[in-house]
């Protein structure tokens, strides 16, 4: 049975991956509203001053940091408190299982699969901004879902505007679905200038503020091909209706057609506070303190196809999808240890794509329908990656 909102007492809440973007964008919204909210756990990486200063603030019962050589530095933050202190990839477990009515998943990477997942399992109300997880075990992650009655609502932005103006009940009457794409920092360069760019070119998005895997996403466009596998899961429409459009001023976060030909959108500045507090309140809307659209200084809004052949990103994620199986794990795996080389200067901007579009050729498709071969399809696709990519940090490609 889903866990749903109490009206008398204030909502308690689990911040997965509390000290990233997304965490530290939902605790800005909880502080805002402290009657209306109460901590029950947060959770970070490797970054304890900040996770501890969050603690101090929030009052949490349980925080747990993934990395175990961190706890020491946690628990003598943390002196004095009686909060309960845990580290390790079973602790963002434990803090998924917590009770708490709604939980934001918001560890990046294929790290946040398990703790989504125990939250799911409980049926919680799990605010989805973690991409990833549902990339590499979509099928698995809904079915656990359905049996338990947990509600999934998206945060990304794309799909938070998808979710806010589909019709579940007639889904049957929707012909198509459009995610919107910034096009990234690199929209306007040719492939030989990509070439070139640094890390901090990449991570230097123009519209939004993010962590910087998900801005090297951005820049690769393949966040767009991890989106429209998400879709794909989330909403009941075929692959190859859903599709993308480059979008650079994000004001139409994406749009959802209807057999009528009535294409309804949402709207709204690039502020992660919107589709964040949608699920945080869920189901009724909170105030945020993000900008308000001035149609009048907008003056046009912008839009145009991406261009496939400098960002082949769009179509091996696609490829991926249609394969099935395995495929989308292998490519999410494969990209977590692409970005992270990218961004550790051992490989080139567009040696990313490379490395996964090799890695997917070079595995064999199999079926993920446990957590144990999600993980077994998930090592094996990084231990090919990362030997692409050469133990010894050399640049593979020119």
């Amino acid at each position: 049975m889903a866990l749903r909102p109490s009206k008398d007492s204030p909502r308690t809440v689990t911040i997965l991956g509390s000290t990233g973007s997304v965490g530290g964008n939902t605790i800005d919204l909880v502080e805002r509203e402290p009657d209306r909210f109460r901590v029950e756990a947060l959770t970070g990486n490797r970054n304890v001053e900040l996770l501890a200063d969050q603690a101090r603030r929030l009052r949490p019962s349980f925080v747990a940091v993934a990395d175990p050589g961190s706890y020491r530095a946690l628990r003598a933050a943390l002196s004095g408190s009686t909060v309960e202190l845990a580290a390790g990839p079973e602790a963002l477990v434990e803090a998924g299982r917590r009770p708490a009515e709604f939980v934001m998943a918001a560890i990046v990477g294929a790290a946040g699969l398990e703790p989504t997942l125990a939250a799911l399992m409980r049926g919680a109300v799990v605010g989805f901004a973690n991409k990833e997880t549902l990339v590499s075990a979509g099928d698995l992650v809904m079915a656990e879902a359905r049996r338990a009655g947990a509600r999934l609502i998206p945060v990304d932005s794309e799909h938070s505007a998808i979710y806010q103006v589909f019709d579940f009940d007639q889904s049957e009457r929707v012909s198509r679905i459009l995610l919107t794409a910034s096009g990234g920092p690199f929209r306007t360069l040719d492939r030989q200038q990509m070439s070139a760019m640094t890390p901090a070119q990449a991570v230097k998005h123009p519209n939004w503020t993010m962590g910087a895997k998900i801005s090297v996403d951005s820049a690769t466009m393949m966040n767009k091909g991890l989106e429209v596998i998400e879709a794909h899961h989330i909403f009941p429409v075929p692959a190859d209706r859903i599709e993308i459009v480059v979008h650079p001023e994000s004001v139409i976060h994406s749009m959802v057609e209807y057999v009528d030909g009535s294409v309804l959108a949402q709207l709204g500045t690039p502020d992660m506070r919107m589709p964040i507090s949608y699920a945080l309140g869920w189901p009724k809307r909170m105030a945020t303190p993000a900008a308000r659209l001035d149609f009048a200084a907008l003056g046009r809004l912008t839009f145009e196809s991406p261009d496939l052949d400098r960002f082949p990103a769009l179509r091996v994620a696609r490829e991926a999808l249609q394969s099935g199986g395995s495929a989308p794990a292998v490519l999410n795996a494969a990209n977590e240890v692409a970005v992270n080389g990218f961004l550790e200067r051992r490989i080139g901007f567009l040696d990313i794509v490379r490395v996964v579009e090799e890695t997917l050729e070079a595995l064999p498709i199999t079926n993920v329908a446990t957590l144990e071969q999600a993980h077994e399809v998930d090592a094996e696709a990084r231990a090919h990656a990362g030997g692409l990519i050469g133990a010894c940090g050399r640049r593979i490609y020119g």
